[in-house]
């Protein structure tokens, strides 16, 4: 029976994993609403359902019951796939995070706290993460439309630029442990302590460099309704628009999961070692902080002009990240 070991329980494991993103998705919407109408002083979602807590619902079968129209001229394979390239990479970096000091039994068979645990975990998620551009891209090139061409010239440029400073913070981090594993990195606070506290300088720019990577506000210029219509998403609706707004919310939590485990410790806490839900736990408290941050930074700053966008980029965040990078290696050969 070793498929069940081998191959049966991955397979169960991943679909888990992609159903409770999936829905955490929705009612990641929910809440980023209730939150940002509490911030402005307003009720947000509070007819669908008590509370509104059917308002996710409501809205998905809205945008599925919408009819779906292709732009004349476009790329239309391209066209159909960057939706669904968007949610993918979002979805599959989740492969290399632990999510419990050990794993458990059922029925007799391991059920492991990671679904990968590969040595190069954090340049796998580095590049899984990074596809997510080529949809933001390809989504505008092929809807042959010149507002989402422009919209997607300005996500790329601006994904690629961020992409940057992310990488030399990534360095860092993996100069202070020296592994790419995610599990030896979260071994090496256990040892020690957060990285959040041996390196604040990279979890700041890590942070600000995620949210343009992810196009949360104020960074989200690649849809700039005041200027280019939507961006890159004019010529998508119903359930393709919805589609590129599942793959945004789910890369959120992506975004939240990696900071967690990278400065945060991940699953690490008190008792965690012994009860490994106990650091289930923990690792989604961390998450949903990270995520309650973003929310916040997005009602209380106001969206950037592109020029500053990029200019803040190179001039500010591009050697402030090569300057820790730096000093981090000094200190280390010293």
């Amino acid at each position: 029976m070793d498929w069940i070991q081998t191959l049966l329980i991955p397979i169960v494991y991943s679909t888990i994993l992609v159903v409770i993103l999936l829905t955490g998705f929705a009612y990641l919407s929910y809440v980023e609403r209730k939150l940002v109408a509490r911030f402005t002083m307003r009720f947000g979602p509070n007819r669908a359902g008590p509370f509104g807590l059917l308002q996710p619902l409501a809205d998905a079968l809205k945008m599925m019951f919408k009819e779906e129209l292709s732009p004349k001229n476009a790329d239309l394979p391209v066209y159909l796939l960057a939706p669904f390239l968007a949610i993918s990479t979002a979805v599959i970096g989740w492969a290399v995070f632990p999510f419990a000091s050990r794993g458990f039994s059922v029925l007799g068979y391991s059920v492991p706290p990671v679904l990968a645990d590969v040595n190069i975990g954090l340049l796998y998620v580095a590049a899984v993460t990074s596809i997510g551009s080529y949809a933001v891209v390809l989504a505008g090139w092929s809807s042959n439309n010149k507002y989402s061409l422009l919209g997607a010239l300005r996500a790329g440029a601006q994904m690629v630029s961020y992409e940057l400073p992310l990488g030399l913070t990534l360095v860092a981090v993996i100069l202070v442990v020296g592994s790419m594993n995610m599990t030896e990195i979260i071994q090496y606070q256990l040892d020690h302590t957060w990285l959040i506290v041996l390196q604040p300088f990279a979890a700041i720019i890590f942070f600000i460099a995620g949210l343009a990577e992810s196009n949360r506000s104020p960074f989200d210029l690649p849809e700039t309704e005041n200027e280019l219509v939507s961006g890159y998403i004019t010529e998508y609706g119903g359930i393709r628009f919805a589609a590129f707004f599942m793959g945004e919310y789910i890369h959120m939590i992506t975004f939240g999961a990696i900071i967690s485990i990278l400065f945060l410790g991940g699953w690490s806490g008190p008792g965690a070692d012994a009860v490994p839900f106990l650091g289930l736990v923990y690792f989604i408290l961390k998450i949903a902080l990270m995520i309650f941050m973003m929310i916040w930074v997005r009602a209380s700053v106001p969206r950037v002009r592109y020029d500053q966008l990029m200019r803040f980029c190179w001039k500010f965040l591009m050697p402030l990240a090569l300057l820790n990078l730096v000093v981090t290696a000094i200190v280390i050969a010293l």
